[in-house]
């Protein structure tokens, strides 16, 4: 059961799931309201975890790999997520993609999904405002008091504690931070093409757009391409900005990048 934080109108929340910490920022509504609505995205999140996670012999997904289940018979959201990823390959030309090494895999879009889908669920709640963080992807709704934004570090993958920007959410009532690299996790990040680790000039993605299940997809995909052709693509996307960091320090971003940071 969630705690109310300190700070008046304020419901602070970390859960360990899907193999990484979930942490929700919830501000105003009434307090029965969010707390039920707080467990109830929380309860989601560890569904998802069982339907989705590769690791778990008896998931959904890994039966839906392995021929045991028909995709039909499966919980609703599994197509509606295989879906998702689909239409992620499609507009990246094939750099994102649902398949590892000839399997199903949907690792890269579950967790941005999962967490944009609790965000919506607390919304729905009448909250003033909601920030989910999923690992350091982060999806917000909404303002945390007003007159005053969401803001978000991203931080800094070649100095260890320090930032390379702060993202603002002022003026919209919602956007998504999500952030591909290899400063926490190493080369994990494969090319679709080959099956292999992606062979890139970058060291991080920060890309910024309306929806996290987006945002984490086109971080991923733009991670593969390398600077120049993922910032080329980046550009030609609605609603998205992001900032690129060369492993010889450069800093590419795109040209409305400076709108949204504060």
């Amino acid at each position: 059961m969630a705690e109310p934080a300190k700070t008046p109108g304020a419901v602070r929340h970390a859960e360990e799931v899907m193999g990484t910490v979930f942490s929700f920022d919830v501000r105003g509504g009434e307090p029965d309201a969010v707390r039920a609505a707080l467990d109830e995205a929380v309860a989601g999140l560890h569904r998802v975890d069982e339907v989705f996670s590769t690791y778990r012999e008896d998931s959904q997904v890994s039966r839906l790999a392995r021929g045991e289940l028909a995709l039909a018979d499966c919980d609703p959201e599994v197509a509606e997520v295989l879906e998702l990823g689909t239409e992620a390959e499609r507009l990246s030309e094939g750099w994102f993609s649902t398949a590892y090494r000839g399997r199903l895999d949907p690792t890269g879009i579950v967790k941005g999904w999962a967490a944009e889908r609790a965000a919506l669920r607390i919304t729905a709640a009448g909250v003033s405002g909601v920030s989910v963080n999923g690992g350091g992807d982060v999806q917000m709704f909404g303002v945390p008091e007003p007159h005053r934004p969401w803001r978000v570090g991203v931080a800094d993958p070649l100095r260890p504690g320090g930032l390379a920007a702060v993202v603002s959410a002022a003026g919209v009532d919602r956007l998504a931070v999500a952030t591909s690299g290899t400063a926490e996790r190493g080369a994990h990040i494969v090319d679709p093409r080959t099956g292999r680790t992606a062979v890139t000039d970058l060291v991080a993605v920060t890309v910024i757009a309306p929806r996290l299940t987006w945002a984490d997809c086109w971080a991923t995909a733009a991670f593969a391409m390398g600077s120049r052709a993922g910032l080329d693509w980046l550009e030609s996307l609605a609603d998205v900005e992001a900032l690129l960091i060369t492993a010889g320090d450069e800093v590419r971003c795109t040209e409305g990048l400076a709108a949204r940071l504060g």
